[in-house]
């Protein structure tokens, strides 16, 4: 369903290697650091984060399974 932005509602994971998860996350660092817009291209779509975008850590239990996310949340520009 297409919301008030034209954009679809959206929820995909993307799973890297090792080396390819700390390149981004290296590359995440020095755009929050440097208060910059952080670029990055998930499962086909390109994405700009702002560097205000609010950020949090979150983990969650289930039984056996524990889960870590690194989370940023933002507004699109309409």
């Amino acid at each position: 369903m297409a919301e008030k932005t034209g954009k679809r509602k959206r929820d995909v994971e993307k799973k890297y290697t090792a080396k390819q998860f700390a390149l981004k996350l290296r590359r995440l660092a020095d755009a929050i650091e440097k208060e910059e817009p952080f670029r990055i291209q998930v499962s086909g779509e390109r994405l700009v984060i702002p560097p205000d975008a609010e950020i949090s850590i979150e983990h969650e239990r289930s039984g056996a399974e524990e889960e870590v996310e690194f989370q940023l949340k933002w507004k699109r520009d309409k």
